[in-house]
């Protein structure tokens, strides 16, 4: 049985994944607690392989390699940092040709097809980062699954989930949860279009 791509995104109840253009996954309007973080850990953790455009990948590059051994930092984001560092990786990227902490570089202008024979060749969840990489796999049948951490806030304004997808997007739920601050977890399975 082939891998699943499954999209994991911060969203605010709009549907935005940031509200000033940089934010990239750390805006002041996200309430991640503990709890929260204990489930991201989790569900990190389960995952076969990530896959990441080259913003969400420098962005998380530039943190959790120092944090997973930073004694300052609750043990909660150490173990992110260590669970970040050893999971196996792909980027995606125009610019980058090689990357550090157990990723692998697949050139963007080529990825949808890479991507489809490495989700042929995995078991399990692919977790997928970055709204320009979910909506390319979106737009090529292949993305399975979206995995949304919704916080109680209303954006009106910045990224979107997807980047200009203006189809319906039917989804049929397989799980729904709560956390600390009134997040919520849904996660849905996406309805492939039928011939």
């Amino acid at each position: 049985m082939p891998g699943r791509f499954v999209y994991w995104m911060n969203v605010s109840l709009d549907l935005r994944i940031e509200h000033a253009e940089g934010e990239q996954g750390g805006g002041s309007w996200m309430r991640i607690g503990e709890p929260l973080h204990h489930e991201f850990n989790s569900r990190a953790r389960a995952l076969s392989l990530m896959v990441q455009g080259r913003t969400i990948y420098e962005t998380m590059e530039g943190f959790w390699p120092k944090a997973r051994d930073d004694a300052s930092l609750p043990g909660f984001l150490r173990e992110y940092g260590r669970i970040w560092t050893s999971m196996p990786k792909v980027l995606v990227s125009r610019t980058r040709v090689s990357a550090e902490h157990n990723t692998r570089v697949i050139n963007a202008d080529d990825a949808v097809g890479a991507l489809a024979d490495l989700r042929a060749q995995t078991e399990g969840d692919i977790g997928v980062g970055g709204a320009t990489l979910a909506t390319a796999l979106l737009r090529a049948g292949l993305l399975d699954e979206l995995l949304l951490f919704t916080h109680p806030v209303i954006l009106g304004a910045g990224r979107p989930l997807f980047d200009s997808h203006d189809e319906p997007l039917e989804l049929d739920l397989l799980e729904q949860a709560r956390f600390d601050q009134g997040v919520a977890l849904h996660r849905y399975a996406v309805r492939k279009v039928r011939a």
